[in-house]
């Protein structure tokens, strides 16, 4: 039976990322990043300002860092260790180049779709929710679309994800210490239950905690790495531009490997235009949408350009690569051994036992708020938090290659749905950046209405005040 499922998601993945999503992906990226004159870059200040205003915090709500730190704990996770590992193995170290390229292009696309999930966001006790569910619903008044988003992505993140990140961390602590899988499952399993059932408040916690914790640890390991190897640096990045480039990869087929792996393992880490992020970034509660979209923009950047090229310098530095039959976890751990020692296999298997961790937290909150919109009833989540559960279980003694080909499938479908959404919903985005913009350049902190952009219907946001009408009109 696990063969038969091998066999028919990898020949549907194939199709999905050989010729639909990498099209997708590159071409709305690029259309998002003219229509936003460069925004990534140009905005950068912007970003950085927005993230230090969040950190403020809000009464009896979620801010705009914590929302931004939700999301961050889904994206950094085991995709930045052992989803980059995987790139290198499969396309080789030009894939490291294309997964810089697609990063930069969609951090446009994860601004749009931020931003979008802002504007259409709903109220939900006192705090907010949202994501391409409620835009698809309110933004193209195609509920049916939403309720597709909903199930592909509770199906993905909340159950296939999830064990994703268990099977990591089990093969990496069975790699380390000799430990039981299914022991590991029981206790991660026990672990995350404690989380689960605590609310959106401690899932914010945890993840504000963790997060900014494991990305600094990790970064500052890999910067010691790279000091060390200083005078390798640049061969490193030579070799990257051309195994992304090089006619010795076009010749031998394997370009088209680097290119796939690249864009799979970068999406599948940063979730650029997935339409995963947009769900926290919904959560916060922010005087302008444009802010927390220029927020999740940075997020992406961050990921892939710091947390993932920090993996790939990793292993590159160490020349594991070239080994046979290493692959995912036992790679990165293999890398690391030889630059500090032995002991950093261990080290690394309880790095990511906690950034998996994180990554459970972050994935488990974006089906709950998708099981909201399809169903309000108590029993529903009950039952959705049951099945995650179960699946965290599974991931822990499932064969690898089928938990990751499901996870690809899944997030390609994903990936589909909502990039046809926020195409189609990109004029309002932009409308929105342009009243940021706007208000920024008359040198004020800049504040959203219901009316800000006409003819939307918006329940989460306020009328502009009457002086301000009367002002306008005059």
């Amino acid at each position: 039976m696990q063969q038969f499922l091998l066999d028919a998601t990898g020949a549907i993945n194939d199709f999905i990322w050989s010729y639909v999503l990498i099209f997708m992906l590159v071409v709305l990226g690029l259309v998002f990043t003219f229509k936003g004159r460069f925004l990534q870059i140009r905005m950068i200040r912007d970003m950085l300002d927005a993230i230090r205003e969040g950190k403020k915090g809000t009464a009896g709500g979620i801010s705009p860092f914590q929302a931004f730190c939700i999301s961050m704990a889904a994206r950094v996770g085991t995709g930045n260790i052992t989803g980059i590992a995987i790139a290198i193995a499969l396309g080789g170290p030009g894939s490291v180049f294309w997964m810089w390229l697609i990063a930069i292009i969609g951090s446009a696309s994860s601004f749009v779709e931020s931003t979008l999930a802002q504007i259409y966001k709903v109220k939900d006790n006192g705090g907010f929710r949202g994501g391409p569910a409620y835009y698809m619903e309110k933004g193209l008044n195609k509920r049916w679309m939403g309720a597709l988003f909903a199930v592909l992505i509770t199906l993905s993140f909340g159950l296939v994800f999830n064990a994703v990140q268990s099977n990591t961390m089990a093969i990496a602590f069975e790699n380390s210490f000799g430990s039981d899988r299914l022991i590991m499952g029981l206790i991660m399993t026990v672990a995350f239950a404690g989380i689960i059932f605590g609310g959106v408040k401690r899932i914010a916690k945890w993840s504000e905690y963790i997060v900014i914790v494991l990305a600094v640890l990790y970064i500052g390991m890999a910067m010691f790495i790279m000091l060390m190897n200083i005078t390798k640096m640049p061969e490193v990045i030579a070799l990257i531009v051309k195994n992304a480039f090089g006619f010795e990869q076009f010749a031998g087929g394997t370009l088209g490997a680097a290119l796939m792996n690249g864009v799979k393992r970068g999406l599948f880490s940063n979730e650029a235009g997935m339409g995963s992020a947009p769900n926290a970034a919904a959560t916060a509660t922010t005087s302008h949408p444009v802010k927390q979209g220029l927020i999740q923009a940075f997020g992406v950047l961050t990921d892939t350009l710091v947390i993932c090229t920090s993996t790939a310098f990793i292993i590159l530095l160490s020349g594991a690569y070239k080994q046979q039959g290493l692959s995912g976890i036992e790679l990165s751990q293999a890398a690391l051994s030889t630059h500090i020692g032995s002991w950093a296999s261990a080290f690394l298997a309880i790095m990511v036992f906690l950034f998996a961790f994180s990554t459970l937290i972050g994935n488990y909150y974006y089906g709950e708020t998708n099981i909201e919109f399809l169903k309000t009833n108590k029993t529903w989540l009950m039952l959705y938090r049951v099945c995650v559960l179960a699946m965290v279980m599974f991931g822990a003694v499932a064969k690898v290659q089928l938990v990751w080909d499901l996870a690809d499938l899944f997030m390609g479908l994903m990936v589909i749905v909502n990039l046809i959404a926020i195409f189609l919903l990109s004029k309002v985005a932009f409308a929105a950046l342009h009243d940021y913009q706007r208000q920024k350049k008359a040198g004020k902190d800049p504040v959203f209405y219901s009316d800000s952009i006409p003819g939307l219907d918006l329940e989460a946001w306020e009328p502009a005040p009457a002086v301000k009408k009367i002002e306008n009109v005059g």
